[in-house]
């Protein structure tokens, strides 16, 4: 009996198998095209390449095919670096890209997965087709042939027009023209090759009279995506000259902040007249100038608009002209001090008798306008031979002024005050006092007691401290004392006036050794006295999973963990597991630095959110667990051929089919809830699809959607219910479309629906095929033949097959025509140069069976009397395959053609018609996994037939 059991078992999930491979399928994808391509070709290695114009709109769609449905990905490569869409994806089956530019060209990738297999990704590659207006340049060169004593002049035209793809160029003088040997003062050449393709030059050589005309520069793609020619005209003339202009300004020109400052430029020569444009450096004009002709006004200047202001002229004769000036704007800013001891002592104080020097430094704009004068106690100082004041070289230490008091004397003590201005005016003075006397003493730096190290927590506020002492009291340098690594404030080094560093929001990645230093500015110029400041940053643990959904059935077993990443302080981390409010568990995390909670026997008590927190000193970190019974999403099934069909003249029917995601995860499904509304309206119609039994992992369930109204769109949304409740739904559209001219893709068709795959009987034929199931077929009229069940092996499973009996005669033909299918045109003459595989499997048993035959019918092409595949004669009581290649150049439809033979022993049927694209491999080993996906009647046939055959009993 164990035996039994354990056959059953291996035959259950062995079956099982086979079925989910039947459903669940890794994705395919294909790239189809829509909007105003120019041409759709194939390149070497099967590259796609898509041609469109500027400025048209790109359209192309991502079909995919596979079980769950996958997710799709557009990306781009090869596109500029200014092309936004490098950096981004979308998400959806049409990329879509109103007015293209050229620098959108490139490939485009589509990407689909699902979870099984590789991800499926096709690429595309867009060119973009453009023509710019050409434009004309002139250069005229006079030179002194050697040893000749007469000069040759000399014109050179040039035209250039940037485009994709390569432009042609033409010239004409008037109407004439001109091409190379056709006049001899005429000389047209390439020498130039850029990516925009050549570059002619038409050269007039030691010009003559008739050398004076109008020109004209054809640019040309040869109407390539429907882009006319573009054309340029140039007059040249006996007055032809490059342009010159004049700066009506001075330079530099040197201003206060917030004066209007006027430009002025003007043409002095040139002939076609120049045009004149202004830049600033390689930057942007400031957003307030104004821009009249030649003239540039900048009111209310900044000194952020400082700079080289340039104005050029161009008349694409020779090379542009070009006049610059600087705009200087007057500014005094950052006045600083020091004083420096008698050098010649190795002692950092200040002593009567000795000499001592106070610098006084200030950043001026322009630097040679500066000026310093000195006072003591608020009278001038004028330099003697005790006072001694230099003003230094701006070019060793721009800026800076020094007082040096030789021979101190107690009379000396007192306030010095440094005074810098600009000789233009207009800009406040800057004034620095330095007092000087027996208290002025060199600084001192400490910290505070209890300020190193500092302890402190992540996310507050934090104050690191360092004491100065002296007089003057100089400016503290903050920096990192560790590591080279930049301060809070993003610089390497941060300025105190008050020996303070204020960090707020600081981090874990602040922690670390922080050194406070003295500048010789605004102290003593003496070596920097420096302290460290340790700085300790707590923060709470970091655990994962931060959230974790659990979808668990009734009494069923299972586990929780939370896990420490990192935490400071880390010795003692302490847990606590919850239900909601309620306390589960407390306790001490173990050296793995992980808690779990286990649920034994999962009640309705036990759905909910269980949360973990994990502490230290510094605070919580949180592991979340939604434990729920809600049921997993359905997922639609969209590969099946045509699921729609024509119900009757103004409604339509779809079938609606699916698999549910880890069906096992929860309690058994009961019900789905089906609501349907139409597009665009607010009203959901809802019904429960009650489900028997356990739908098994792979399992498809079919739904026939009726009485939809043509050719309206429709929502559908799918909700399982268990004991638990609801879980999550799915939502599809289902859309009419009409059933014609079916793009090519991959074509099958079991026959297992009424309207058979938009197949069509031939009105001009003697009799129809019939559409049956061997459960309901009666075959009393037809004994030892025709087949005994579909191709898959079901009683249940449908075929096409042809009844021979009364009143069919000898040689009556039934013709069974499939849907027209288009073949999209992949070369710009149309033509076609893929295969595709077509592929049936037929039935052929009895002694009177006739012929069967298959045609390849295409549009535009007279009928074709010799079929591309025939087969007569008594084949046995079994299913076989037929292959063929065909090869289509227009769209085709296929004819399946059966014959009677001399008697009612000749059904003939057929199933599984399939067309795929490519060649056709070998035929299918015969094996299981090749089948279709077995009805629960078959697999309980096959079971039952199992066991028999092992114990040696027969049906």
């Amino acid at each position: 009996m164990d035996l039994v059991f354990g056959l059953l078992w291996f035959l259950t999930v062995f079956l099982e198998d086979i079925y989910c491979q039947g459903v669940y399928a890794p994705p395919t994808v294909r790239i189809v095209h829509s909007g105003h391509a120019c041409n759709i070709e194939e390149e070497r290695y099967t590259e796609r390449v898509y041609t469109i114009r500027e400025g048209e709109t790109l359209e192309l769609t991502c079909l995919v095919t596979g079980h769950p449905r996958p997710q799709i990905r557009w990306t781009k490569t090869a596109g500029s670096a200014s092309d936004r869409f490098q950096d981004s994806s979308v998400f959806n089956e049409t990329l879509r890209i109103a007015k293209i530019q050229r620098h959108q060209g490139g490939r485009y990738y589509c990407k689909a997965e699902n979870g099984l297999g590789s991800p499926a990704i096709k690429s595309i590659r867009v060119d973009v087709y453009y023509l710019d207006d050409p434009i004309v340049t002139v250069h005229q060169s006079i030179g002194e042939a050697k040893e000749q004593f007469y000069y040759e002049r000399t014109v050179f035209l040039r035209c250039v027009a940037n485009s994709n793809p390569p432009v042609r160029y033409s010239w004409r003088r008037g109407r004439e023209v001109l091409s190379q040997g056709s006049d001899k003062g005429v000389e047209i050449y390439e020498p130039f090759f850029t990516q925009q393709g050549e570059t002619k030059i038409l050269k007039l050589k030691n010009l003559r009279p008739q050398d004076y005309a109008n020109y004209s520069c054809i640019a040309s793609v040869r109407n390539v995506c429907g882009i006319p020619d573009k054309n340029i005209l140039f007059r040249l003339t006996n007055k032809t000259a490059s342009p010159t202009i004049k700066l009506l300004v001075e330079d530099p020109i040197v201003v206060n902040p917030g004066q209007t400052v006027t430009l002025v430029c003007i043409t002095s020569g040139g002939e076609p007249t120049p045009t004149l444009a202004w830049v600033r450096n390689s930057e942007p004009l400031p957003e307030k100038s104004v821009l009249n002709g030649g003239t540039l006004t900048l009111p209310a200047i900044t000194s952020e608009e400082a700079g080289v202001y340039s104005c050029v002229a161009n008349n694409n004769v020779g090379n542009p002209a070009k006049k610059s000036t600087t705009i200087i704007i007057r500014a005094l800013k950052k006045g600083r001090f020091w004083i420096t001891p008698d050098p010649y002592h190795n002692d950092d104080n200040i002593q009567i008798g000795r000499e001592v020097k106070i610098s006084c430094q200030v950043e001026a704009t322009p630097p040679e306008e500066l000026m310093f004068s000195w006072l003591k106690n608020g009278r001038a100082l004028r330099s003697s031979e005790r006072m001694v004041i230099t003003q230094t070289d701006p070019d060793v230490s721009p800026g800076t002024t020094n007082l040096d008091i030789i021979d101190l004397k107690f009379t000396d003590f007192g306030t010095y005050t440094c005074m810098a201005s600009l000789k233009g005016g207009g800009i406040p003075e800057i004034s620095i006092d330095v007092n000087i006397s027996s208290t002025t003493v060199p600084p001192n730096l400490t910290v505070p007691r209890g300020k190193s190290p500092l302890v402190t927590q992540e996310g507050d506020t934090v104050e690191l401290q360092c004491l100065v002492s002296g007089k003057p009291k100089p400016i503290i340098l903050w920096s990192r004392a560790d590591k080279e690594a930049p301060m809070p404030d993003g610089n390497m080094q941060s300025e105190s006036y008050d020996g303070v560093l204020r960090i707020v929001n600081v981090s874990r990645e602040m922690t670390g050794s922080y050194r406070c230093q003295t500048s010789q500015y605004n102290g003593f110029n003496v070596k920097p006295r420096e302290a460290v400041v340790e700085l300790i940053v707590q923060y709470p643990p970091t655990v994962e999973p931060v959230f974790t959904e659990i979808r668990q059935g009734i009494s069923r077993t299972f586990s929780m963990n939370c896990r420490v990443l990192r935490a400071h302080p880390h010795k003692v981390l302490k847990y606590e597991w919850r239900l909601g409010n309620r306390v589960l568990s407390t306790g001490l995390v173990d050296s793995r630095d992980e808690t779990e909670y286990n649920v034994r026997s999962l009640n309705r008590e036990g759905y909910g959110e269980y949360t973990c927190d994990i502490s230290n000193e510094a605070g919580a970190g949180r592991c979340s667990f939604l434990v729920t019974g809600k049921a997993y999403a359905p997922e639609f099934y969209y590969d099946t051929y045509s699921p729609l069909w024509q119900n009757r003249p103004r409604v339509y029917a779809f079938k609606l089919q699916w698999t549910q995601m880890n069906p096992n995860a929860v309690d058994r499904i009961m019900a789905y809830r089906l609501g349907i509304r139409q597009t665009g309206q607010q009203r959901w119609w809802e019904q429960e699809i009650p489900i028997e039994g356990v739908i098994q992992k792979g399992e498809l369930i079919t739904y026939n959607l009726t009485e939809l109204i043509k050719p309206e769109a429709y929502e559908v949304r799918l909700t399982p219910i268990t004991r638990f409740g609801e879980g999550d739904p799915t939502i599809r559209i289902v859309k009419y479309s009409a059933p014609i001219n079916p793009h090519l893709r991959e074509f099958h068709c079991s026959f297992e629906e009424e309207p058979i795959c938009m197949f069509t009987q031939e009105k001009g034929d003697d009799f129809d095929w019939t559409r049956h199931s061997a459960a309901t077929r009666d075959t009393k009229y037809t004994p030892n033949t025709g087949p005994s069940s579909d191709r898959s092996g079901s009683k249940q499973g449908f075929y096409m097959y042809i009844e021979t009996s009364r009143p069919r005669l000898e040689g009556e033909k039934a013709r069974l025509l499939s849907p027209t299918f288009n073949v999209a045109p992949k070369s710009p003459y149309g033509a076609t140069n893929s295969a595709y595989c077509f592929s049936f499997y037929y039935h052929m048993y009895g002694k009177h069976i006739g012929t069967l035959n298959a045609y390849l019918r295409q549009k535009g092409q007279a009928a074709s009397d010799s079929p591309i595949w025939t087969l007569s004669g008594n084949q046995g009581d079994r299913w076989r395959q037929a292959k063929v290649n065909i090869h289509p150049t227009s769209s085709f439809q296929m004819v399946l053609e059966g014959i009677r033979g001399p008697g009612i022993e000749g059904d003939i049927a057929i199933d599984d018609v399939t067309i795929e694209e490519g060649e056709c491999g070998d035929p299918p080993p015969n094996n299981l996994r090749n089948l279709a996906p077995p009805s629960a009647t078959h697999i309980w046939q096959l079971c039952v037939t199992l066991l028999l055959a092992l114990f040696g009993l027969r049906r």
